[in-house]
C-alpha cells in the first residue's frame, strides 16, 4: 500500500516546451503505435483485405488519438489538479443527458449524437474519475483516510456514474469504474477490513442485483457458466472464439488465411473478438506478442508513477494504468471464455472512436505526470 508523503510545499520547475520534449519517454509512444499499426492490419483483414472503410479510418482515428496524447503530455500537472472536480462534474452531467436524450444502439442507450462523431461519457468518466478521486486523496490527511466517514466521498463519486452506467445498460464499464475505485483505495491504505466488509456487502445484496440485470445480461453470465447449453445461440459467440483460437495453433495460418473470421463464423470481428481472428492468423506467438506488448506499456506506466514525486501524479498514474489494464484483461480473458462476453474492446487494436482518443488521452495524461515528476503540488 502507498502511504501518503507529507509534502505540503509547491515547487514548479516551469519547464520550458523544448525540456519537456527532452523528458519524453518515446519508447512508450513506440509501444503504443505499435498496437495501432497491428489494429490497422487486422482491420485490414477483417475488411477481406480492403483499406477503406475500417483500416483507413482506424489509421485516421489514432493520428488524431496521437496528436490528442501529444497534446496532452505537455500539460501543466497543476491544470490536471485544478480542474479534477470540475471535469469529473461535467462529466457526470453528459451520463444525465445521456439518460434524457441519448442516442440507442445494439439496444443500449450510450452515447450522445453530435452528428460529427457519437459520444459515448461512460468512456471519459473513466478518466474524471481517477482524476477526481486523485485529488481528494491528494487533498485529504491520513487521519480522515482511516475513518469509514473519510471514505464516503470517493465511494459516493464511484457509485453515482456507475449506477447510471449500469442503467444504459453497460455493466463491463460499470464494473471496470468500481474497480479501478478498489485499486485506488487499496494504493491510499484503505485498511483491509473495510474491503472485506464491502465485498460482504456486495456478497449478500448480489442475489437482489440479478432481479435488476436485463435478460441478455442474464444470459451471457448462465451462457459463461455453460456455453455448450446454447452453442448456435447465446453461446455461439464464445464458441466460434474457442475454435478460432485452437484452429490458429502456434503460428498461426498466416495473414488474411483466417476460415473462421473471413467465412463470417466468428462475429464482432472487427471489435470485441478482434484478438482471436489475430490469433487465428497469428497464432499463439501473434498472440504473446500483444500480450507482451501491454505488459511492456503497464511496466512503464506503473514505473513512472513510481518516480513521481506527488502524491497526485502516483494516483493519477496507478487509476488511468489500472483502467488500461482491464480494458485489455477483460477484452483477452473475455473472448478465452474465462469471463462472460461482455462490450469492452480491445484498446488501440478493436474499432472504435471514442476508446482510441480516450486511451491516448489516458497515455498523454500519463507522460505529462512524468514530465512533471519533480514537481511538489501542495493541497489546492
Amino acid at each position: 500500500m502507498m502511504y501518503k508523503p507529507y509534502k505540503l510545499g509547491l515547487h514548479n520547475p516551469n519547464l520550458t516546451f523544448r525540456e519537456k520534449l527532452r523528458h519524453l519517454n518515446f519508447t512508450y509512444f513506440i509501444l503504443i503505435s505499435l498496437l495501432a499499426v497491428a489494429g490497422v492490419m487486422m482491420l485490414y483483414s477483417a475488411a477481406n483485405g480492403r483499406w477503406d472503410g475500417w483500416a483507413v479510418n482506424h489509421a485516421l482515428r489514432f493520428a488524431l488519438g496521437f496528436a490528442v496524447m501529444f497534446a496532452a503530455s505537455m500539460v501543466d500537472i497543476k491544470l490536471f489538479l485544478r480542474y479534477a472536480y470540475p471535469f469529473y462534474f461535467a462529466t457526470l452531467a453528459l451520463l444525465i443527458v445521456v439518460e434524457v436524450a441519448g442516442y440507442t444502439g445494439m439496444g443500449a442507450t450510450r452515447w450522445i449524437d453530435l452528428k460529427f462523431i457519437k459520444l459515448q461519457p461512460s468512456t471519459l468518466m473513466k478518466i474524471a474519475l481517477v482524476m477526481a478521486l486523485a485529488k481528494y486523496f491528494h487533498t485529504s490527511t491520513l487521519q480522515s483516510i482511516e475513518t469509514v466517514r473519510g471514505i464516503v466521498p470517493p465511494l459516493m463519486m464511484a457509485l453515482v456514474p456507475a449506477a447510471l452506467i449500469m442503467a444504459q445498460p453497460d455493466l463491463g464499464t460499470a464494473m471496470m469504474l468500481l474497480f479501478t475505485t478498489g485499486v485506488i483505495l487499496f494504493a491510499v491504505g484503505v485498511q483491509v477490513w473495510k474491503f472485506v466488509a464491502l465485498g460482504g456487502m456486495a456478497a449478500v445484496l448480489m442475489p437482489i442485483g440479478w432481479h435488476f440485470l436485463h435478460d441478455y445480461q442474464k444470459l451471457r453470465v448462465l451462457t459463461f457458466l455453460d456455453p455448450e447449453r446454447d452453442p448456435l445461440g447465446s453461446g455461439y459467440h464464445i464458441m466460434q472464439s474457442k475454435i478460432a483460437l485452437g484452429s490458429g495453433g502456434v503460428f498461426g495460418k498466416g495473414f488474411l488465411k483466417g476460415t473462421q473470421s473471413h467465412l463470417n463464423f466468428l462475429p464482432e470481428k472487427h471489435t470485441d473478438f478482434i484478438f482471436t481472428m489475430l490469433s487465428e492468423e497469428f497464432g499463439l506467438i501473434g498472440g504473446v506478442v500483444i500480450i507482451l506488448v501491454n505488459m511492456l506499456i503497464l511496466a512503464y506506466s506503473y514505473a513512472f508513477a513510481m518516480r513521481t514525486t506527488s502524491y497526485f501524479g502516483k494516483l493519477l498514474i496507478i487509476g488511468l494504468a489500472t483502467n488500461y489494464f482491464l480494458y485489455v484483461f477483460i477484452n483477452i480473458a473475455m473472448v478465452l471464455g474465462l469471463l462472460p462476453v461482455v462490450g469492452v474492446p480491445l484498446p488501440l487494436i478493436s474499432y472504435g472512436g471514442t476508446v482510441i482518443l480516450s486511451v491516448c488521452a489516458s497515455f498523454g495524461v500519463i507522460m505529462a505526470v512524468y514530465i512533471n515528476k519533480d514537481t511538489n503540488l501542495g493541497k489546492e
